[in-house]
């Protein structure tokens, strides 16, 4: 009876392995030799071979399509930048306020020409200067009798200008010139810009707002990264240039040689016949004698082949008179052409424009006003004067 039973239950069994086995055999026999799954993109390759995406593959009836580059900024025009920014640069306007405030008094004392003369003083005009303005004012005070707020504004901006000093030539030099080379053969060359500095006043950034200034005037521009020693200089360099489709030339390797850097950028805006080669320099403190000795010898291999058209010293305006000790050194090594003023909105240190062009005899030609891309304006002696008196 066990026998019978064992054998019942084993049948089923025995029914279902046989048909399964019958089944696989027939599925390898109906489908012949395996083949290897379709590659989607992106699979990689058998063994053996490289990996590699496979490439798109457009519908028989598709347009071809040609990829576009990213769009590049249009900077905005130059002219008339500070006019449009003034109402940042009035937020400096501490010192215009206060002199306006105190010369609209009705009487006018020895203490109210000294609470003038601090304030110029506090507004780093220099002791010089502060000493002129006074003096001129309280001589047209006595003659005219000025007492009306308007004729006292008109006054004070008569004064605060002839101190700015709008005779000075503050045109920037960035035209080509001709010059010839050793074999006498007649040649353009770029205008070289040489920017300079302390550590922290903006300087790559200038460059940076400098060549939109440039591309917005029509100026074919080339960009030199001869800081070497800060690793992200260059790269933040090149991002500006990218933005205006400006190229920059950049050392292989961190460290390299500033000078020849600088040399390696103006034979590429000749070759290619750029207008302008900006190059930007490494921060450097005025009292490390290393440092400005590598300017000089920077500023000896830039002239071999023709003049600097420009060197531009960056200062913090918010520095104040300490300023002025670090242009005094610049001035001496390399020659500074010109003043770029940053930070100048929300100061109340607009006098360093007065101090600085004093002390170098060589003119403020930009000034920084804000953190856009587009805020760095040509100086305009009225404009600031006006933005200084808060209209």
């Amino acid at each position: 009876m066990n026998d019978v039973s064992d054998l019942l239950i084993s049948l089923p069994v025995l029914v279902v392995l046989g048909t399964g086995a019958t089944l696989l055999v027939r599925s390898r026999r109906g489908r012949g030799p395996t083949a290897p799954p379709t590659p989607t993109r992106g699979d990689a390759a058998p063994a053996g071979g490289t990996t590699s995406a496979l490439p798109d593959v457009a519908a028989p009836d598709a347009e071809p399509t040609t990829p576009t580059a990213p769009p590049m900024d249009v900077p905005a025009p130059a002219a008339g930048r500070l006019v449009r920014l003034r109402e940042r640069l009035a937020r400096s306007g501490a010192l215009g306020a206060t002199m306006l405030a105190v010369l609209s008094r009705d009487t006018l004392t020895a203490d109210d020409w000294d609470e003038l003369e601090e304030t110029l003083l506090l507004a780093d005009v220099g002791a010089g200067p502060s000493a002129e303005l006074v003096e001129a004012l309280r001589a047209r005070v006595r003659v005219l009798g000025v007492r009306d707020p308007a004729a006292v504004r008109a006054l004070l901006r008569e004064q605060l200008l002839a101190l700015v000093d709008p005779s000075m030539d503050r045109t920037l030099h960035t035209q080509p010139t001709v010059v010839t080379d050793e074999a006498g053969a007649p040649g353009v060359h770029p205008a070289v810009v040489l920017v300079v500095g302390v550590n922290g006043t903006g300087k790559t950034t200038t460059v940076g707002k400098l060549a939109r200034v440039l591309v917005s005037q029509g100026s074919t521009v080339l960009l030199g990264a001869a800081d070497t020693f800060r690793a992200a200089a260059a790269d933040q360099l090149q991002t500006w240039g990218a933005r205006v489709g400006v190229a920059t030339v950049r050392s292989g390797r961190d460290g390299g040689d500033p000078a020849a850097v600088a040399f390696d950028a103006v034979r590429a805006g000749r070759d290619q016949g750029v207008d302008v080669v900006l190059v930007d320099t490494a921060g450097r403190l005025q009292n490390k004698a290393g440092l400005m000795d590598e300017l000089g010898k920077i500023t000896r291999v830039l002239t071999r082949s023709a003049p600097l058209a420009e060197v531009l010293l960056v200062l913090d305006a918010t520095t104040g008179q300490n300023g002025l000790n670090q242009a005094r050194v610049f001035a001496e090594v390399a020659g500074v052409t010109g003043i770029v003023l940053t930070k100048l909105d929300g100061t109340a240190k607009g006098g360093i424009v007065v101090a600085v062009q004093r002390e170098l005899g060589v003119p403020v030609k930009l000034v920084g006003l804000g953190e856009g891309p587009d805020d760095l304006a040509p100086f305009e002696p009225e404009a600031f004067v006006d933005g200084l008196l808060g209209g």
